[in-house]
């Protein structure tokens, strides 16, 4: 039977055969350029030192595989990490405040500046720093438990009044401040009285912090308060000014808590030196928190690209690099944007203002539009203010796409964007806002032009090998349409030339 089988194939099958897998194997070539996949290691070279052979992406997983040799030892270590690939959302530490600020832009563009999931996570965030199990000993701090879990602003700010009756209590001072208050002036106020509340229930659960676990999670509670009233305060003198205090008050901060590090206190101080022009004291601030294998943040990375374009932007232009090639100095400079851009490719549009400005979340997504916003608003004076810095960042930025390779994941700094990236930036920005995408690297034509190739091929192999007599048809119709205009052209010729010259012609 199977001798059979063969013996009545036609040629068609064989066109059909040799279509389908021409269609197989083109969109395996172009799925290779997206995905790589390191399955087999030659662990018989002698590596000297760590390399990360990176990355397999599917979807929602990522497997980062970290291959070690030890010539010491004669070992070879795999260890195997396996990652969710889940958009980490960030509380943004430039956040304004709702009262004197979020609610003025409502009252006059009649919009909704935060969203729904942006300040339920900002409720969350309060549950976890104001509250503890303990609360419940002491109605104020019954009153606030329950007022950081309504929904309703009024309900909240009600519930904060009822508790500072019963007791001085720092965190319903906080709540006022931060919703209440119209003013940064009348938010400061509210900050110092909360301030001093906070003393006393730090000094106090201080002493008592090693007695229990419920005595440690209440000091654990009021350290946060501690902080984030001072910060806050900080923050408050840099709105109205007192740029120096502020640093100082935040310098103070950061030596006094130096492991409380989910504030990021570094990037409000960094901007306040800004401010200032305080460039080498922001140089000795990146020193510390700068990582030139990952950055950490927009602010760290553009904040170093600034500090290296401020080099060389005053006495930059293209057309003198372009004869001259770039110095040193200015290889550096572009290096860092690359660099910048690289991690955020988002925030140069803001900073090159070809996209308007939106107030920030008080969330953020690393590397996403939202801390696009964030870093910009806050920054974008501090580029206008050096001159030259925005046109270099103009003439260069544009250059880190053509420098990524292909794949993107095989990039110096780049490490592929989750799938939800675009999805959690809609979710914290408002809807009038149109959100940023990463610009993706396109195919090169050849790969597009050989998949397109390929796919037409093997469904004229199919077709013509289901309906043989009704392909024929229509291939005689197209090549006749096809030849038509060049039938009339030569009729034409032939009409206008002497015969015995086109029969000459013919010849040759």
């Amino acid at each position: 039977s199977v001798s059979m089988f063969l013996n009545t194939l036609t040629p068609k099958f064989y066109v059909a055969l040799t279509g389908t897998s021409s269609l197989i194997s083109g969109l395996i070539l172009s799925g290779n350029l997206h995905f790589y996949a390191f399955v087999v290691f030659f662990p018989f070279a002698p590596v000297k030192s760590r390399s990360y052979l990176v990355r397999l992406i599917r979807r929602e997983l990522v497997f980062l595989i970290n291959l070690e040799y030890s010539s010491k030892m004669g070992e070879i270590h795999y260890c195997v990490f396996l990652f969710l690939t889940e958009c980490k959302v960030w509380r943004n530490p430039l956040n304004l405040f709702r009262g004197a600020e979020y609610n003025r832009y409502t009252w006059v563009t009649g919009r909704e500046p935060l969203t729904y999931y942006d300040m339920n996570l900002s409720a969350q965030d309060h549950q976890t720093f104001f509250t503890c199990d303990t609360d419940h000993l002491r109605p104020a701090d019954a009153i606030m438990q329950k007022a950081w879990r309504e929904r309703n602003p009024q309900a909240r700010i009600s519930a904060a009044h009822e508790a500072l009756e019963l007791n001085e209590c720092a965190t319903a001072y906080i709540l006022l401040a931060e919703e209440e208050a119209t003013t940064i002036v009348e938010a400061e106020k509210l900050f110092k009285q909360a301030l001093k509340a906070g003393e006393g229930c730090y000094r106090r659960s201080q002493q008592l912090q090693h007695h229990g676990a419920q005595y440690e999670a209440q000091h654990r509670r009021d350290t946060n308060v501690l902080v984030y009233i001072k910060r806050r305060l900080a923050m408050c003198a840099r709105k109205l000014g007192r740029t120096r205090e502020a640093v100082k008050m935040m310098r103070d901060l950061m030596k006094e808590f130096p492991l409380l590090s989910m504030f990021n206190i570094h990037e409000n101080l960094l901007e306040a030196l800004l401010e200032l022009q305080a460039y080498a004291d922001v140089q000795a601030v990146l020193a510390k928190y700068d990582d030139i294998s990952l950055p950490k943040s927009a602010t760290i990375c553009y904040t170093a690209a600034l500090l290296k374009a401020r080099a060389v932007s005053d006495k930059f232009s293209p057309e003198a690099a372009s004869r001259r090639g770039l110095s040193t100095a200015e290889m550096n400079a572009v290096e860092a944007i690359h660099r910048a851009v690289e991690f955020n490719p988002h925030v140069p549009k803001y900073l090159l203002e070809m996209k308007s400005l939106i107030l920030p979340p008080e969330h953020i997504l690393k590397r996403g539009d939202s801390e696009a916003i964030a870093y910009a608003f806050f920054h974008l004076q501090h580029w206008k203010r050096v001159e030259g810095a925005l046109n270099l960042l103009h003439c260069t930025w544009e250059g880190t796409f053509r420098m990524i390779p292909y794949p993107l994941e095989k990039g110096h700094l780049f490490y592929p964007y989750p799938i939800c990236t675009e999805t959690a930036d809609r979710e914290l920005l408002p809807s009038f806002h149109e959100v940023s995408v990463y610009p993706k690297k396109e195919l090169p034509f050849f790969i597009l032009f050989t998949a397109g190739l390929c796919s037409f091929t093997a469904m004229l192999a199919l077709l013509t090998h289901q309906f043989p007599e009704l392909m024929g048809v229509f291939a005689k119709a197209f090549l006749s349409t096809l030849f038509a205009p060049l039938n009339f052209v030569m009729e034409k010729v032939e009409s206008i030339l002497p015969s015995s010259l086109w029969h000459q012609l013919t010849r040759i």
